[in-house]
């Protein structure tokens, strides 16, 4: 489904396809909640989502981490952030918490969403009512949404009613690849609005400070970043607000080469947050 298609509700504008998920650390008992865990733009080899599927499931909480790309024939795209959809992962999570609704050994009231860059905007932008109100799983009730340092230089139509959940948000002061200030800009006008929304800051964090498989700082020229772009929504279409066009990954604001390193303190804090709320 194309964004504009996602933007516009169209149902059945997209072409099906099968898409995969690890579901890890169901146990026997009562029923349990589930954390759905969507990968950035590296793909289902994201080393963010198995680290929080590890600590959560020796915690004895359940994760189902999904694989948004290799059914559709992408591999990362963190060089070519053109190849995937945008919001192509909010769909694929909603048909996740539909599913794992009607499972045996999992609390339907009690799913929640995790993601990680641009997981993590899909993870944050699902909370929205509109596309609840298009896409929205029939069954299972989402409890709270974990986005982990997102992109949040949009503004999409109707971003401030967002659903009655509590949204998380975890960012590093340090990151380059998509800068905490529009997150922080946009958390300060949810919470205007009376909505259940906290950012969580680590200073010296820098993007991805949640993946221990990238220890050291690390850069990449072809990485693409579009930290320097504000995307606007305009008549069913994401537009470059300086040039009035629609966006697209070629536009003068797209620019390469942002950091990522692993942070064990902020990951620490972050995982203590997150299991206190999933604990309550």
């Amino acid at each position: 489904m194309s964004d504009d298609a996602f933007l516009a509700g169209m149902v059945d504008a997209g072409t099906e396809v099968l898409i995969e998920g690890r579901l890890a650390g169901l146990q026997d008992g009562p029923p349990q909640p589930v954390v759905i865990l969507l990968h950035g733009a590296n793909g289902p080899k994201s080393g963010s989502a198995w680290n929080w599927s590890q600590f959560l499931n020796m915690r004895g909480i359940a994760t189902l981490r999904l694989d948004s790309y290799t059914a559709r024939g992408i591999g990362n795209v963190m060089a070519e952030q053109s190849n995937a959809a945008q919001f192509m992962p909010i769909y694929d999570v909603y048909r996740a918490v539909e599913m794992l609704g009607e499972m045996p050994g999992i609390d339907p009231e009690r799913i929640y969403i995790m993601g990680f860059s641009r997981g993590g905007s899909a993870a944050l932008h699902a909370s929205l009512q509109r596309f609840r109100d298009a896409f929205g799983p029939r069954v299972g009730k989402i409890a709270g949404f974990f986005p982990f340092y997102p992109a949040c230089n949009f503004r999409l139509n109707g971003d401030l009613d967002v659903v009655d959940a509590p949204i998380r948000l975890f960012h590093g002061g340090a990151d380059d690849w998509t800068p905490v200030a529009p997150c922080r800009e946009y958390a300060e006008r949810l919470t205007a609005e009376g909505r259940d929304v906290v950012l969580t800051e680590f200073p010296d964090a820098h993007h991805a400070f949640d993946d221990p498989t990238a220890p050291a700082l690390h850069t990449d020229p072809l990485w693409m970043t579009s930290r320097a772009c504000l995307r606007v929504e305009r008549n069913g279409t994401l537009v470059n607000a300086e040039t009035g066009a629609p966006f697209s990954y070629e536009d003068a604001c797209v620019e390469r080469g942002p950091h990522s390193q692993f942070n064990g303190a902020a990951t620490d804090a972050a995982q203590r947050q997150v299991l206190e709320i999933l604990r309550n």
